[in-house]
This record gives C-alpha cells, sequence and structure tokens, in this order.
C-alpha cells in the first residue's frame, strides 16, 4: 500500500509539473478567430499551406486560436483585401508580392523579369535581408509581412499558336496582374495587357475576352485552364514570390507570445507550401500533356530576346523604385548565385 501511494504521488507531482510547466505555453494567447484571404481555390499550394497553417496554429495555441481560409476571392480582390487589412476588417491573407507596389512602390521590383534562375536563390534572397527589408517597409503601410511562399515561374499559354519564338507574342490579348509593371512588360513584347484578377482569367479565356496568360505549370493543372487553353510555351521569363501579410491594426493588439505562434506557424507552412508547389510544377506538365496540351520550350535566343525586349521597362522602374534598391537585389540574387555554385565546384 505504501509503495502504491509514493508511486500515486510521485505521478501526481510529475502531472502537476507537466500542467505547471504547460501552462504558460498558453498564458497570453487569447481566444480568436482569424480571417485569412487569398484569390487561390482549394488544390492550389498556397490554399493548401493555408489549411497547413491553421492546423499548426490550432495545435501551437492549444485550440485557442482557430483560422478560417477564405479562397477564391470571396472576401474580395487583392486590392480589396489589403485596404480591408489596414482598416482591421480582414486578418490576414497571400498575395503576389509585387501586387503591394501600390502600397510601398519597391515591391514593384518583384516584378523584374529573368530576375531569379532558380527557385533555391529567390528562397535565398527574399528570406534574407533583402526581403525582410522590403517587408519591413509595409509596417508604416499598415501591414506586417511574416514570411514569402510563392507562385512559382511563370510561362506563357495561349489559344491561338504556340509561342516557338518571340515574334509569336505580337498582338495576343494576354491576361496579367494588376501591376503597372507587368501592363508595360507585356506591351514591350508586343502583345496586348489585359489586367484581371486571377478568379476571373478562366471565365476570360472561356470567352475569348482574352487569347492567355501567364501561370506556373500548377496553375494550370489546378485550375484546369488546359479546358480552355491549347498551348503552353516554358519561358520561365518571372518568378514571383508571394506575401503572407497581416493586419498591422490587430497584430499590434497581439502578445509577444502570439505574434511569435503567428510567426513560427507562417514559415513552418512556408516551407510546406514551397515544397508542394514545387512537387506539383515538376508533375504537372505531364498532366497538361495527358490533357490535349501541346508544349514547347522557347529556344534560349528568343528568351534573351525577350530579355532585351524587357530592358527599357526595367530601366524605367530602376528609376522609379531608385537604382540603390534594384542594385541590392542583384548583388543579392549574385551572392545567393555564387553560394550556390561554391559546393558544385568542389564536386
Amino acid at each position: 500500500m505504501q509503495v502504491f501511494k509514493r508511486q500515486f504521488l510521485a505521478a501526481s507531482c510529475a502531472a502537476l509539473a507537466a500542467v505547471a510547466f504547460s501552462a504558460p505555453a498558453f498564458a497570453q494567447v487569447k481566444e480568436r478567430t482569424i480571417k485569412f484571404a487569398m484569390q487561390n481555390s482549394a488544390g492550389s499550394a498556397q490554399y493548401d499551406a493555408a489549411v497547413r497553417f491553421a492546423d499548426i496554429v490550432k495545435a501551437k495555441s492549444g485550440g485557442k486560436i482557430k483560422v478560417n481560409v477564405f479562397g477564391g476571392g470571396t472576401l474580395g480582390k487583392d486590392t480589396a483585401v489589403v485596404s480591408a487589412m489596414q482598416g482591421g476588417t480582414v486578418d490576414m491573407c497571400v498575395m503576389n508580392s509585387s501586387l503591394l507596389a501600390g502600397v510601398v512602390k519597391e515591391m514593384a521590383v518583384y516584378d523584374f523579369p529573368f530576375v531569379f534562375g532558380t527557385e533555391q536563390e529567390a528562397y535565398t534572397v527574399v528570406d534574407g535581408a533583402f526581403g525582410k527589408k522590403l517587408h519591413a517597409m509595409l509596417e508604416p503601410k499598415g501591414l506586417v509581412g511574416l514570411s514569402y511562399w510563392e507562385l512559382g515561374f511563370r510561362h506563357f499559354h495561349n489559344s491561338k499558336r504556340p509561342i516557338a519564338k518571340f515574334e509569336d507574342l505580337q498582338g495576343l490579348k494576354i491576361r496579367v496582374i494588376e501591376t503597372p509593371i507587368y501592363v508595360d512588360f507585356m506591351r514591350a513584347m508586343g502583345a496586348n495587357p489585359v489586367p484581371l484578377p486571377y478568379p476571373e482569367l478562366y471565365g476570360a479565356l472561356e470567352q475569348g475576352a482574352v487569347d492567355g496568360g501567364t501561370q506556373p505549370v500548377i496553375n494550370m493543372t489546378n485550375a484546369k485552364l488546359y479546358e480552355v487553353q491549347k498551348y503552353f510555351s516554358l519561358t520561365g521569363h518571372m518568378y514571383n514570390p508571394q506575401s503572407v501579410i497581416y493586419s498591422k491594426k490587430i497584430w499590434d493588439s497581439f502578445s509577444a507570445e502570439e505574434k511569435k505562434l503567428l510567426q513560427d506557424a507562417a514559415d513552418e507552412a512556408r516551407d510546406y507550401q514551397r515544397k508542394i508547389s514545387r512537387e506539383r510544377n515538376a508533375a504537372g506538365l505531364a498532366e497538361l500533356k495527358a490533357k490535349g496540351m501541346l508544349i514547347n520550350e522557347l529556344p534560349a535566343a528568343d528568351r534573351a530576346k525577350i530579355k532585351e525586349k524587357a530592358q527599357p521597362v526595367v530601366d524605367k522602374y530602376t528609376k522609379q523604385i531608385g537604382e540603390p534598391l534594384v542594385n541590392e537585389l542583384y548583388a543579392a540574387v549574385d551572392k545567393a548565385r555564387a553560394s550556390a555554385a561554391a559546393p558544385a565546384a568542389k564536386k
């Protein structure tokens, strides 16, 4: 009996100690519901990562914080969501970083073509000092940048003809994201840009309002754009990081513990998002071929021509953004590229 009592007391003390140790983990976490908005729908890497984010937050908060994911633009297009976040009526969202150029002009640098050669280069730059610097610029505008997810590398798609050479872009009505630099870029290609929110793209293609657009492979499969498009041309002319941002008005009301919880969850979900994005993009080409799309790769000479034709656009926005910041971007890319090349050179 005495042995049993000692074991019972020891177990009880251990349980109490565990509770006492774990209790502070949620001491400054309040019960709340977060609205997470995006243009992408279920099945996209962004939406699925947002669901993963919700699960992580629920676990880390002991069930106190619930995240509701609103996909498909149900809370409005990106510009409307940003305004709502600044006003504190929407908590957070994920969107192409360059779409924030209307808030902080420097974010337009993420629309420069042919900046990044690989996803890893992009990760190194946006997760490093440069990316953090740009996110910090959002705070005076009522937004907090948590982490960078990705859309990935863009390629041309259309229903008229394959883009086998630069001249094939001439006269095509191409849907573009709603940023001035992308409009100017498409004009420099000789195409007619049509700015549209992403959820409106399928209908515009189906009705012939636009001939095509530019998307990563994963969007072509997830949104079933192959149903209304015939040609997919691998150009990789632009890589789009996506910013996970939070309403500063709401963020400032959080405890330090809550802020760390959400930041850690955003970073953990980021790694998951990038992983499934790469995997689905890699697997998606076979699916597009199976669905009847005709796929070609633009020759290097014509990719170089696109870059050459885009240079005046880059020069124009370099002046607007500020040459020092643009040089800082390219220096960060060069450093990331050299760092990646060093291990390979030793083999």
